[in-house]
Protein backbone atom coordinates (compact mmCIF):
# COMPACT_ATOMS: atom_id res chain seq x y z
CA UNK A 1 0.00 0.00 0.00
CA UNK A 2 1.90 3.41 -1.05
CA UNK A 3 2.41 5.63 1.71
CA UNK A 4 -0.16 8.31 -0.23
CA UNK A 5 -3.14 6.15 0.47
CA UNK A 6 -2.09 4.96 4.23
CA UNK A 7 -1.84 8.90 4.76
CA UNK A 8 -5.48 9.12 3.57
CA UNK A 9 -6.81 6.76 5.72
CA UNK A 10 -5.42 8.06 8.29
CA UNK A 11 -7.02 11.52 7.99
CA UNK A 12 -10.20 10.02 7.80
CA UNK A 13 -10.10 7.93 10.49
CA UNK A 14 -9.15 11.45 13.06
CA UNK A 15 -11.91 13.09 10.52
CA UNK A 16 -14.36 10.09 11.31
CA UNK A 17 -13.49 9.63 15.07
CA UNK A 18 -13.59 13.78 15.97
CA UNK A 19 -17.07 13.79 14.52
CA UNK A 20 -18.18 11.36 16.79
CA UNK A 21 -16.55 13.32 19.79
CA UNK A 22 -19.73 15.31 20.97
CA UNK A 23 -22.04 12.88 23.06
CA UNK A 24 -20.59 10.08 22.33
CA UNK A 25 -17.76 7.59 23.79
CA UNK A 26 -14.46 8.66 22.33
CA UNK A 27 -12.90 10.85 20.52
CA UNK A 28 -9.12 11.33 18.91
CA UNK A 29 -5.90 12.57 20.44
CA UNK A 30 -3.02 14.15 18.60
CA UNK A 31 -2.60 12.93 15.18
CA UNK A 32 -0.73 9.71 15.39
CA UNK A 33 -1.63 6.65 14.39
CA UNK A 34 -0.38 3.01 14.31
CA UNK A 35 -1.52 0.52 11.67
CA UNK A 36 -3.06 -2.56 12.19
CA UNK A 37 -2.43 -4.39 8.96
CA UNK A 38 -3.76 -1.84 6.15
CA UNK A 39 -6.14 -0.85 9.05
CA UNK A 40 -4.81 2.95 11.16
CA UNK A 41 -5.62 2.71 14.43
CA UNK A 42 -4.67 6.34 16.64
CA UNK A 43 -2.56 5.93 19.64
CA UNK A 44 -4.41 7.34 22.17
CA UNK A 45 -8.45 8.23 22.26
CA UNK A 46 -10.42 10.07 24.71
CA UNK A 47 -13.36 8.97 26.88
CA UNK A 48 -14.04 10.68 30.25
CA UNK A 49 -9.79 11.09 29.82
CA UNK A 50 -7.29 10.08 27.56
CA UNK A 51 -6.90 6.89 26.93
CA UNK A 52 -3.90 5.09 25.36
CA UNK A 53 -3.31 1.88 23.31
CA UNK A 54 -1.78 -0.98 24.76
CA UNK A 55 -2.50 -3.45 22.81
CA UNK A 56 -3.77 -4.50 19.00
CA UNK A 57 -4.03 -7.99 16.72
CA UNK A 58 -6.64 -9.49 13.82
CA UNK A 59 -9.27 -11.85 14.17
CA UNK A 60 -8.47 -14.35 11.14
CA UNK A 61 -8.85 -18.00 10.07
CA UNK A 62 -6.54 -19.84 8.01
CA UNK A 63 -8.45 -21.44 4.99
CA UNK A 64 -6.15 -24.02 2.83
CA UNK A 65 -3.14 -21.95 4.39
CA UNK A 66 -4.43 -18.46 2.93
CA UNK A 67 -5.29 -16.55 5.83
CA UNK A 68 -8.38 -14.77 6.32
CA UNK A 69 -8.55 -11.59 8.18
CA UNK A 70 -11.72 -10.61 9.50
CA UNK A 71 -11.11 -7.94 12.10
CA UNK A 72 -8.13 -5.42 13.54
CA UNK A 73 -8.88 -4.76 16.89
CA UNK A 74 -7.14 -2.17 19.08
CA UNK A 75 -7.08 -2.31 22.79
CA UNK A 76 -7.37 1.01 24.96
CA UNK A 77 -7.12 1.12 28.77
CA UNK A 78 -6.54 3.98 31.92
CA UNK A 79 -2.75 3.61 32.98
CA UNK A 80 -3.41 3.24 36.13
CA UNK A 81 -4.04 -0.40 35.62
CA UNK A 82 -0.50 -1.25 35.89
CA UNK A 83 -1.97 -0.32 40.13
CA UNK A 84 -3.83 -3.64 39.76
CA UNK A 85 -1.07 -5.92 38.49
CA UNK A 86 1.69 -5.21 41.11
CA UNK A 87 2.06 -9.08 41.09
CA UNK A 88 3.87 -9.10 37.89
CA UNK A 89 5.86 -6.11 38.21
CA UNK A 90 8.93 -6.98 36.46
CA UNK A 91 7.42 -10.08 34.60
CA UNK A 92 8.64 -10.75 30.72
CA UNK A 93 6.45 -11.05 28.07
CA UNK A 94 7.03 -15.05 27.64
CA UNK A 95 5.67 -15.16 31.68
CA UNK A 96 2.88 -13.05 30.59
CA UNK A 97 1.62 -14.48 27.56
CA UNK A 98 1.42 -17.88 29.46
CA UNK A 99 -0.44 -16.67 32.93
CA UNK A 100 -3.91 -16.57 32.58
CA UNK A 101 -4.37 -15.09 36.02
CA UNK A 102 -2.44 -12.08 34.60
CA UNK A 103 -5.29 -11.28 32.38
CA UNK A 104 -7.88 -12.60 34.83
CA UNK A 105 -6.89 -9.57 36.49
CA UNK A 106 -6.18 -7.58 33.68
CA UNK A 107 -9.99 -8.21 32.86
CA UNK A 108 -11.59 -7.50 36.28
CA UNK A 109 -9.13 -4.00 37.48
CA UNK A 110 -11.75 -1.75 37.52
CA UNK A 111 -10.39 0.92 35.32
CA UNK A 112 -11.76 2.65 32.36
CA UNK A 113 -11.19 0.21 28.93
CA UNK A 114 -12.31 0.87 25.24
CA UNK A 115 -11.94 -1.96 22.61
CA UNK A 116 -12.26 -1.07 19.11
CA UNK A 117 -12.90 -3.28 16.59
CA UNK A 118 -12.83 -2.35 13.10
CA UNK A 119 -14.00 -4.95 9.78
CA UNK A 120 -11.50 -6.16 7.49
CA UNK A 121 -13.59 -8.59 5.95
CA UNK A 122 -17.24 -7.48 5.05
CA UNK A 123 -19.89 -9.52 7.14
CA UNK A 124 -24.15 -9.16 7.72
CA UNK A 125 -24.77 -7.54 10.99
CA UNK A 126 -26.67 -10.47 11.81
CA UNK A 127 -23.61 -12.46 11.20
CA UNK A 128 -21.47 -10.73 13.75
CA UNK A 129 -24.08 -10.87 16.33
CA UNK A 130 -24.49 -14.18 16.12
CA UNK A 131 -20.69 -14.70 16.76
CA UNK A 132 -20.59 -12.85 19.61
CA UNK A 133 -23.93 -14.86 21.09
CA UNK A 134 -21.96 -17.43 20.63
CA UNK A 135 -18.86 -16.93 21.93
CA UNK A 136 -20.31 -15.56 25.21
CA UNK A 137 -22.90 -18.03 25.71
CA UNK A 138 -20.25 -20.26 25.68
CA UNK A 139 -17.98 -18.35 28.04
CA UNK A 140 -20.82 -18.26 30.49
CA UNK A 141 -21.73 -21.41 30.35
CA UNK A 142 -18.16 -22.51 31.27
CA UNK A 143 -18.18 -20.25 34.38
CA UNK A 144 -21.39 -21.61 35.48
CA UNK A 145 -22.92 -18.13 34.61
CA UNK A 146 -25.65 -18.31 32.21
CA UNK A 147 -29.34 -17.81 33.39
CA UNK A 148 -32.03 -16.42 32.46
CA UNK A 149 -31.00 -13.15 32.80
CA UNK A 150 -27.76 -13.40 30.85
CA UNK A 151 -29.92 -15.70 28.06
CA UNK A 152 -32.04 -12.13 27.62
CA UNK A 153 -29.10 -10.05 27.50
CA UNK A 154 -27.36 -11.80 25.03
CA UNK A 155 -30.70 -12.09 22.71
CA UNK A 156 -30.96 -7.99 23.18
CA UNK A 157 -27.33 -8.14 21.62
CA UNK A 158 -28.49 -10.22 17.99
CA UNK A 159 -31.02 -7.76 18.17
CA UNK A 160 -28.97 -4.56 18.07
CA UNK A 161 -26.80 -6.36 15.58
CA UNK A 162 -30.20 -7.35 12.79
CA UNK A 163 -29.84 -4.62 10.84
CA UNK A 164 -26.82 -3.23 9.68
CA UNK A 165 -24.27 -4.62 6.89
CA UNK A 166 -20.26 -4.01 8.35
CA UNK A 167 -18.45 -3.54 5.06
CA UNK A 168 -14.86 -2.86 5.38
CA UNK A 169 -13.81 -0.61 7.71
CA UNK A 170 -16.88 -0.54 9.91
CA UNK A 171 -16.45 0.23 13.16
CA UNK A 172 -17.67 -1.34 16.47
CA UNK A 173 -16.64 -0.62 19.98
CA UNK A 174 -17.09 -2.07 23.79
CA UNK A 175 -16.66 0.35 25.85
CA UNK A 176 -16.19 -0.13 30.04
CA UNK A 177 -16.67 2.77 32.04
CA UNK A 178 -14.67 2.70 35.60
CA UNK A 179 -15.51 1.24 38.73
CA UNK A 180 -18.71 0.13 36.66
CA UNK A 181 -19.85 -3.77 36.10
CA UNK A 182 -21.43 -2.64 33.06
CA UNK A 183 -20.71 -1.91 29.37
CA UNK A 184 -21.73 -0.01 26.45
CA UNK A 185 -21.70 -1.21 23.05
CA UNK A 186 -21.72 0.78 19.78
CA UNK A 187 -21.27 0.47 15.86
CA UNK A 188 -20.97 2.96 13.03
CA UNK A 189 -20.82 2.14 9.50
CA UNK A 190 -19.80 4.44 6.68
CA UNK A 191 -19.29 7.92 9.07
CA UNK A 192 -23.17 7.52 9.65
CA UNK A 193 -24.65 8.11 12.88
CA UNK A 194 -23.41 6.34 16.10
CA UNK A 195 -25.47 3.19 16.90
CA UNK A 196 -25.21 2.13 20.77
CA UNK A 197 -27.17 -0.28 23.56
CA UNK A 198 -25.97 -0.68 26.63
CA UNK A 199 -25.10 -4.44 28.47
CA UNK A 200 -26.60 -3.92 31.87
CA UNK A 201 -25.71 -7.70 32.85
CA UNK A 202 -22.52 -7.45 34.59
CA UNK A 203 -21.68 -11.44 33.83
CA UNK A 204 -21.93 -10.82 30.17
CA UNK A 205 -19.68 -7.97 30.37
CA UNK A 206 -17.54 -9.34 32.13
CA UNK A 207 -17.11 -12.06 29.21
CA UNK A 208 -17.06 -9.64 26.65
CA UNK A 209 -13.26 -8.09 28.23
CA UNK A 210 -12.88 -11.73 28.40
CA UNK A 211 -13.41 -12.51 24.70
CA UNK A 212 -10.55 -9.85 23.84
CA UNK A 213 -8.24 -10.00 27.62
CA UNK A 214 -9.07 -13.44 28.46
CA UNK A 215 -5.57 -14.51 27.61
CA UNK A 216 -5.81 -18.37 26.03
CA UNK A 217 -9.17 -18.05 25.83
CA UNK A 218 -9.19 -14.48 24.13
CA UNK A 219 -10.43 -14.50 20.46
CA UNK A 220 -7.35 -12.54 18.95
CA UNK A 221 -3.77 -14.81 20.06
CA UNK A 222 -2.00 -11.48 18.39
CA UNK A 223 -4.15 -8.97 20.83
CA UNK A 224 -2.84 -11.20 23.34
CA UNK A 225 0.86 -11.10 22.14
CA UNK A 226 0.57 -7.41 21.58
CA UNK A 227 -0.67 -6.92 24.99
CA UNK A 228 2.09 -8.77 26.51
CA UNK A 229 4.99 -7.14 25.02
CA UNK A 230 3.15 -3.95 26.37
CA UNK A 231 2.90 -5.24 29.84
CA UNK A 232 6.20 -6.26 29.95
CA UNK A 233 6.92 -2.43 29.57
CA UNK A 234 4.87 -1.34 31.49
CA UNK A 235 5.11 -2.70 34.69
CA UNK A 236 9.07 -3.26 34.06
CA UNK A 237 8.93 0.74 35.17
CA UNK A 238 5.62 0.69 38.06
Amino acid sequence: MSSGLIDRMKLRVQSHMKKRMHGTTAGVVGSEMVMVGDIPFPLEITTTKPLPLIGRGITDIEIHFLQIKHNAIGIYCDESIADHLGNWKGKKERELISDDCFFDALVSAPVEKYFRVVVIKEIKGAQFGVQIETALRDRLVSADKYEDDEEAELEKIVEFFQTPYFKKGSVVTFYFPENTPTAEMSYVIEEKDEAKIKVGNANVAEMIRRWYLGGSIAVSPSTVQSLAEKFETILSSA
